[in-house]
């Protein structure tokens, strides 16, 4: 149950897996022995993918599978954030010390990191001079930080900057006319560079959905940009029949979405172990979406005979933008889903999920 499948197999559809990695390491002084743990984001979400142990020179290194697009990952110690930057299996450096670890730091290894450590220093800057409130409309910050990002808005770190939040103060603002031009920038070199990536449907949206609202607000006026609860799933079960994954989480009902592949080894222990949940909380207002990602597909359609909960297909050639959605990468992959249609919680382990759902049924 514990053995995971590496999706690169599914999506190439190969016999054996290629192991692109991309590598974080450093050193922060004082840290030793101390947790690092890498997350990654999940829209507008973070979750661990890995930890690792500072050793006693302070030094650490971690290495994970490239998830096959540009992505914004984040080192956590003990609440203090650093972000970085992923555009392929490069390796990018961090150097800081244990007690200015999010506000000293150097980034290295790829021009984005370069880009992002300069625009985390000067956001810093304006947060320790003039509060968090100041990064809404401090003109020389939004001047200095756009001209970086109109220097490559199709760049990973250009998504990042309209993202950009301290505490639940956005550094642009859609109410701002100057703001949204900036935003439609991005939203324009995504939909022009990257069509197929997962975030430029949300970017287009973004500007779409505010360029008509009156942009004579107060100045002192903050916006908070926060993502959709969710990416919408819409997949054919083995009869046929449509089913939404958006749809399914406006019915009040919580929602186990899990990525899974029928007919490895694994599948059958798995799914044995889902069916004892389901049978406990069905009648309390349990769903599951089980999107089989990949594999034999007419071994999907037997085994989902039987099953008495929602499963999908997802072509791995011509659905895979569902899995980059997720930021799904190992199989399976589970995520919980409350009623108010917003992802909570990302589980890994088969045996704490019918604990964690008592959180939330």
């Amino acid at each position: 149950m514990k053995k995971y499948i590496s999706l690169a197999c599914v999506v190439a559809a190969l016999s054996s897996c290629n192991t692109n990695q991309w590598t974080v390491n450093g050193e922060v002084e004082g840290a030793a022995g101390k947790q690092i743990v890498i997350e990654a984001s999940g829209n507008g979400w973070w979750y661990p993918i890995d930890t690792v142990e500072v050793n006693s020179n302070g030094k650490f290194s971690v290495s994970h599978e490239a998830a096959g697009y540009p992505d914004i990952y984040r080192l956590n110690m003990e609440g203090k954030m650093i972000y970085f930057p992923i555009d392929s299996i490069e390796t990018v450096s961090v150097k800081s010390d244990v007690e200015k670890f999010d506000r000293a730091y150097v980034l290295s290894g790829s021009a984005s990191a370069d880009k992002m450590m300069k625009v985390d220093g000067l956001v810093n800057d304006v947060v320790l001079a003039k509060g968090e409130a100041a990064i809404a409309t401090d003109s020389l910050l939004k001047r200095e930080v756009s001209t970086l990002l109109l220097e490559n808005p199709s760049d990973i770190v250009a998504y990042y900057i309209i993202n950009k939040k301290v505490g639940k103060t956005a550094l642009f603002d859609t109410r701002n006319k100057a703001d949204l031009r900036v935003i439609g920038a991005v939203a324009n070199a995504f939909a022009q560079m990257r069509p197929n990536d997962p975030r430029t449907a949300y970017l287009k949206s973004l500007y779409l959905s505010n360029r008509s609202v009156p942009t004579n607000v107060a100045s002192n006026d903050t916006v908070y940009i926060d993502e959709a609860p969710i990416f919408d799933i819409k997949l054919s079960d083995n009869k046929g029949e449509m089913h939404s994954l958006l749809d399914l989480s406006k019915q009040g009902k919580v929602v186990v979405l899990n990525f899974t592949m029928y007919g490895v080894e694994e599948s059958t222990a798995f799914n044995m172990a889902l069916a004892k949940i389901y049978e406990k909380r069905k009648t309390a207002g349990l769903e599951i979406f089980q999107v089989a990602a990949g594999g034999d597909e007419f071994q999907w359609k037997q085994a989902a005979k039987n099953l008495p909960w929602i499963t999908v297909y997802n072509s791995p050639v011509t659905d895979v933008v569902n899995l980059m959605n997720y930021n799904v990468t190992n199989l399976p992959t589970t995520f919980i889903i409350n009623r108010k249609g917003e992802i909570v919680e990302r589980v890994d382990d088969i045996a704490t999920l019918d604990a964690k759902l008592n959180k939330y049924m």
